[in-house]
C-alpha cells in the first residue's frame, strides 16, 4: 500500500529544486527521506518520473509523490519501564535511568531505550526514513541519567536533528547537567573550550586534542556547592560531543566521582572521603552525572518546551553523605 499526493508548483516556487519544493510542500517527510524517494522513482513531475533531486521546477507544474507505508522495524519492542515526562503525536521526552543504553549496538542488541520506546509508542510511530522506529537525535551515556527527547515522526526528526546540529546557537536549545566532581576549581565558574577526538588506542574513549584537530567542544561550568574536596557543578553544553563533560573535566584535573573511564587515577583520593561518602559512592557505582534540564522549540508546533528533573535518589544520597 502507498499514498499518492499531488502538489502544484506555484509562481513563488518557479525555479526551485525538486527536493526543496517537496520538503516545503509534503508535510511529515524529511529532506533525506524525500531524496531517497526521488531516487527510488517514486516522484513524478507532470507525469514523468524525476530521478534528479536538483531538477528545477516550472510554475504550473504538478509534482506527484508516491510514498509507501513505513516498514516495520527489525528491532523488537520490549516491556521496559519508562519515565515519560511529555508526549504528543510528534515526539516523546523521557527521563532515562542510569544503566540503560540509548539504542541497540554491538554488545547491546536489546534492553535499550529504543526497545522500550517501540513497545511504548506502538502504532503512533509514523516512520523515520521509511521505517517505524524512534528517531534518536542525541544520546546519553549508559550510566548517565536524565532527560532525552526522541522523535516519533519524520517531520519531528528533521526539525530536532537540525536543532541539535546547530548546538543551540539559535538560542532555542538548552541542555544543563548536574555533576559531582573533584574540587580545586580556580574560580566559581568558567568555560572549557577544547576539541575532542577518539583516543588513538582505545575507541571507547575520547581525548582532548589541539585546536585544528578533532571536533569543536565547549562546556560552561559553575560550582553550585562545594563539599571540601568535591563540588557539585552545573554544566551547560554549548556543543554535544561524545563524553564531552566527562573528558573536559578530567582533562583539567576534575574528573567526575565514580567515572572509572576518565577518573581512574582518583581511586586513592576516594579513600580519603568519609565512611558514609565512600559507601554512597560505591552504591552509585557509576559517574555522578545527570541531565537535569532540557529545553527546545517544538519542531512542529514551535512551542517553547522546558523540562527539569532532579537527579535519581542514589545521586542525592551521595550528595547528602558528602555534606556530613
Amino acid at each position: 500500500m502507498s499514498e499518492i499526493s499531488a502538489y502544484e508548483v506555484g509562481p513563488e516556487a518557479a525555479g526551485e529544486r525538486l527536493d526543496r519544493f517537496l520538503t516545503n510542500a509534503a508535510e511529515g517527510f524529511s529532506r533525506t527521506r524525500l531524496k531517497a524517494l526521488i531516487e527510488e522513482g517514486r516522484v513524478a513531475v507532470d507525469g514523468a518520473v524525476a530521478l534528479d533531486a536538483a531538477k528545477k521546477l516550472s510554475a504550473g507544474g504538478v509534482v506527484t509523490l508516491d510514498a509507501p507505508e513505513p516498514e516495520e522495524t527489525a528491532v523488537l519492542g520490549e516491556d521496559i519501564p519508562l519515565d515519560v515526562v511529555f508526549e504528543d503525536e510528534w515526539l516523546v521526552v523521557v527521563n532515562k535511568p542510569a544503566g540503560i543504553v540509548t539504542h541497540p549496538a554491538p554488545g547491546h542488541p536489546g534492553g535499550t531505550l529504543v526497545n522500550a520506546l517501540i513497545r511504548h509508542c506502538g502504532a503512533s510511530l509514523s516512520g523515520i526514513g521509511g521505517v517505524k522506529r524512534p528517531g534518536i537525535v542525541h544520546r546519553l551515556d549508559k550510566d548517565t541519567s536524565g532527560l532525552l527527547v526522541v522523535a516519533k515522526t519524520d517531520a519531528a526528526h528533521r526539525g530536532l536533528s537540525e536543532l541539535f546540529a546547530d548546538h543551540g546557537r539559535s538560542g532555542s536549545l538548552a541542555r544543563e547537567y548536574v555533576a559531582l566532581a573533584w574540587n580545586g576549581f580556580p574560580s566559581r565558574s568558567g568555560t572549557i573550550d577544547a576539541a575532542l577526538e577518539r583516543h588513538p588506542h582505545s575507541r571507547e574513549r575520547m581525548v582532548v586534542v589541539p585546536h585544528g584537530r578533532g571536533r569543536h567542544a565547549v562546556t560552561h561550568w559553575q560550582v553550585e556547592e562545594p563539599f571540601g574536596s568535591v563540588a557539585r557543578l552545573r554544566c551547560r553544553l554549548e556543543t554535544g560531543r561524545t563524553h564531552q563533560i566527562r573528558v573536559h573535566l578530567a582533562h583539567f584535573g576534575h574528573p567526575l566521582l565514580g567515572d572509572s573511564t576518565y577518573g581512574g587515577g582518583f581511586k586513592t583520593k576516594a579513600n580519603r572521603l568519609g565512611e558514609g561518602a565512600r559507601a554512597a559512592l560505591d552504591a552509585l557505582n557509576r559517574q555522578a552525572l545527570h541531565a537535569q534540564t532540557l529545553g527546545f522549540e517544538h519542531p512542529v508546533t514551535s512551542q517553547t518546551m522546558l523540562f527539569e528533573r532532579p537527579p535519581p535518589q542514589d545521586f542525592l544520597d551521595l550528595e547528602s553523605a558528602l555534606r556530613v
